[in-house]
């Protein structure tokens, strides 16, 4: 009898791992579905003269990750035109961050005859080759404008610009609030309508197509919750489905597309558990960035790189917020997307290969709990230990210890936290 309870107490210690293992959710990787480069551009920020990086904050700046900096940003490119001497400085700025400049010229209160002289005086008599431009910052919100008229002026002012320089890049509408899905608002689903009516207009001279959407607050009154701002993360997939298929219904055909403003409010908030200098910010903007990029959408500029009097930058005048150790996550990401999926929101996962084949995963652990998972790979043999490295409330983007990457073991994520793997190639 005693021999028996033994034989049955070892069949358990051998049974059980394997029962436990076969609760835990899988995150699945198939490194041989290749799906794509990734745009650099998806690493971007918008800057400009209301916001500038401080001294203090120069060397923050030039490690931010940032590869795209939007210039002037917001509505301050509607009110004031750019001076020569702004955009001098704003050159000596990018080229010193090792970023991509993309400059708004004035379209409410500005000429077709100013934007064509601002062309030429960045791309003719200085040389500084911009390429990226767009024409007006969130239209859907200028007094006594309709559709019609800003599909009218916004082509007047392309043709000026072209014919100034015929290689460069533009992009548009920039409206605001792009709506998530179809089940948003009706106010919400008016910018659909003007981002169709643009491209019936314009779509042969924009070749990229661009929208803002900054979820929350609610209501004027209203603070946001670390819960609200989870559920709304998946808000990134339906959009960016849904912006495609009104391309399709205008043009017949893709285009490319650029998220050009984001964030996670619209006003100034700040000092909340889930407003923009939040550390939950962070975990959010880390799973929509990922989103953004599985979608392989072309640009992404998060609103903004420097801000001191709301919660918006990534860089406040003598530190970083946040959200600035995503991109010291994401700067180390892959250049070719691959195939990557989560059962659920809780846990998500993003994969890339680089181009020496090794492969990169960000997995974002959203809840505000620990979970467990396996990760499974697919059509790839780590060729030894990985690189590991984490944001948590306990390491600001920081590597911990190497490890194996094996089906076989059980990872434990903390709650609120994005992990970073660099596995090599056998």
């Amino acid at each position: 009898m005693k021999r028996f309870l033994l034989l049955v107490g070892l069949m358990l210690v051998f049974i059980m791992p394997s029962a436990a293992q076969d609760d835990v959710k899988v995150l699945r990787v198939d490194a041989g579905q290749l799906l794509g480069e990734i745009n650099p551009y998806v690493y971007g920020a918008n800057y400009g003269p209301w916001a500038l990086v401080s001294m203090d904050m120069a060397s923050e700046a030039v490690n931010s990750g940032l590869t795209l900096l939007r210039f002037p940003a917001g509505n301050w490119g509607d009110q004031n035109n750019i001076r020569p001497e702004q955009l001098d400085l704003f050159m000596l700025q990018v080229r010193a961050w090792n970023a991509e400049p993309y400059i708004t010229a004035r379209l409410e209160g500005g000429t077709p005859e100013q934007a064509a002289e601002l062309v030429r005086y960045a791309n003719i008599e200085k040389g500084y080759d911009v390429r990226y431009w767009s024409i007006g910052n969130e239209p859907t919100l200028y007094d006594d404008y309709t559709i019609a008229r800003f599909n009218e002026e916004w082509r007047i002012f392309a043709e000026a610009m072209l014919a100034v320089d015929p290689d460069i890049i533009l992009i548009g509408p920039e409206v605001h609030q792009y709506a998530p899905d179809e089940a948003a608002p009706d106010y919400l689903q008016v910018m659909r309508e003007w981002v169709q009516e643009f491209l019936k207009t314009n779509g042969d001279l924009v070749d990229i197509v661009s929208i803002h959407r900054y979820p929350f607050p609610l209501t004027m009154t209203s603070s946001t919750s670390i819960e609200e701002l989870r559920l709304s993360a998946p808000q990134a997939d339906s959009m960016i489905d849904l912006l495609r298929q009104d391309i399709r219904d205008a043009v017949g055909h893709d285009m490319p597309v650029a998220i050009t403003e984001m964030n996670s409010h619209w006003s100034n908030s700040i000092g909340n558990v889930a407003t923009p200098d939040s550390f939950y910010n962070a975990i959010w903007w880390a799973d929509v960035l990922g989103r953004f990029i599985r979608k392989q959408v072309e640009i992404v500029n998060y609103f903004a790189l420097a801000a001191t009097q709301s919660g918006f930058g990534l860089i406040d005048r003598y530190s970083v917020r946040p959200t600035y150790y995503v991109y010291q996550l994401y700067q180390q990401f892959g250049s070719e997307l691959v195939f990557s999926e989560s059962p659920d929101n809780d846990v998500t996962i993003y994969a890339a290969l680089r181009e020496d084949g090794t492969l990169t995963l960000v997995i974002i652990n959203l809840s505000d709990v620990e979970q467990q998972r396996q990760i499974q790979l697919e059509n790839f043999t780590p060729g030894g230990v990985a690189q590991v490295w984490r944001f948590d409330a306990e390491h600001e983007a920081e590597p911990l210890d190497d490890m194996t990457v094996s089906e076989a073991d059980i990872v434990t994520f903390p709650g609120q936290s994005i992990t970073l793997y660099v596995v090599p190639a056998q």
